[in-house]
């Protein structure tokens, strides 16, 4: 039986928009799989690892008539990249082996039974569904999961929060040392709902999600989230435990402000990363009325200085931070202005972009020493 015959192009995008969540070795082998479902013309392909489950479904030509098998992921997503996008290639079934023909190639290649596939049990009592451009929630977070922790033992770090309340859903990352939130408006009023997403499901949503304006459909369960778009379903296993009170962290009375040019303090603050040390990557701001200063420094003794002029008259501020945690938020803002708020040299500062009211960025102040340890920070 030809399962699927169609152009390179169009098989490959079907298959890659499924495979970013395959691993190559897995110590179940089956997920190295794509499992692959045709019915009545239609062909379903689905992909897991056990957290994550991707599905979508295409014409891809054919015989009619059902089939279904498994087989590895990865490895045909290799063969297709090297034969041209305008190339017809044909899958065809032959016992318990699949071949690929496209050209004079020809592939022969084994698989596993479809049977054996585990598929994602669909969680009961999901809450009701609400959307948001496509290009509204990929913007998002991009403007939050730079500040994900990466395997913090507060695994409840490893993810962003989504809280969707009345008409507004609001997205949080943290990692103990910084906290960015952004928010959007919903069209339609629902009740509170508040989940944390994994690291690598935020990764995936911001690897398939598409600057258009199409929406995404979203749904949470006590321990998953749903969410269709661009005819894919995308299910996911959720973080459990408590996500800190983030609204306890954002500064409200700063009494100090600063309104600059975002790609200005940026590249002053990358041209002097560039003498930091390479642990603890910190840099001294002094702020002024009339100017802003940048001095970095490392254990060469060699020294960097930048100097800013703002249309500041607050207080004199020194306090230090850690490079990276400014640039990464400078970078992932979209806007020419940012303002900055502070207090003193010991409090958090507060970064917000004065066209824009739902984002919020909170950098801890930094010491010349290490960064808190697991527990501490926030």
């Amino acid at each position: 039986m030809i399962v699927m015959k169609a152009t390179q192009e169009k098989v490959l995008a079907v298959l890659q928009s499924v495979s970013g969540i395959v691993e190559r070795r897995h110590t179940l082998p089956i997920l190295a799989n794509v499992l692959i479902r045709k019915t009545d013309g239609v062909v379903q392909f689905t992909t897991s690892d056990l957290e994550i489950q991707i599905r979508t479904s295409a014409e891809l030509g054919g015989d009619n008539g059902n089939f279904t098998t498994t087989i590895g992921a990865r490895k045909l997503i290799d063969i297709l990249r090297t034969m041209p996008a305008d190339q017809t290639v044909a899958l065809e079934s032959n016992q318990n082996k699949i071949i690929l023909k496209g050209g004079k190639s020809k592939f022969t290649l084994q698989t596993l039974p479809a049977e054996d596939f585990p598929l994602v049990q669909e969680a009961p009592g999901f809450g009701p569904k609400f959307s948001v451009p496509q290009k509204t929630l990929k913007d998002l977070l991009g403007q939050v999961s730079f500040a994900m922790a990466v395997h913090d033992i507060r695994y409840y770090l490893n993810g962003i929060l989504f809280v969707a309340e009345g008409k507004q859903l609001t997205l949080v990352a943290t990692d103990g040392h910084r906290l960015g939130l952004a928010q959007a408006q919903l069209e339609t009023d629902i009740p509170k709902q508040e989940v944390i997403l994994p690291r690598k499901t935020v990764l995936e949503l911001q690897r398939l999600l598409k600057d258009e304006d199409t929406p995404i459909e979203m749904r949470f369960a006590g321990n998953q989230a749903r969410f269709n778009f661009s005819g894919m379903e995308f299910v996911t296993k959720l973080v459990e435990g408590k996500f800190p009170d983030y609204n306890r962290v954002i500064p409200k009375n700063h009494k100090n402000a600063v309104i600059l040019g975002r790609a200005t303090l940026l590249a002053s603050l990358q041209r002097a990363a560039i003498l930091t040390s390479d642990k603890f990557k910190g840099v001294r701001v002094n702020i002024e009325p009339g100017t802003l200063r940048i001095a970095s420094s490392n254990a060469e003794q060699e020294e960097a200085k930048e100097e800013i002029e703002i249309d500041y008259a607050g207080d004199t501020i020194e306090v230090g931070f850690n490079v990276t945690y400014l640039m990464d938020a400078l970078a992932n803002i979209s806007q020419d202005m940012v303002k900055i708020e502070l207090q003193d040299g010991n409090a958090s500062a507060l970064i917000t972009v004065p066209e824009q009211t739902g984002f919020k960025y909170v950098v801890m102040p930094f010491h010349g020493a290490p960064p808190a340890p697991a527990g501490r920070g926030f």
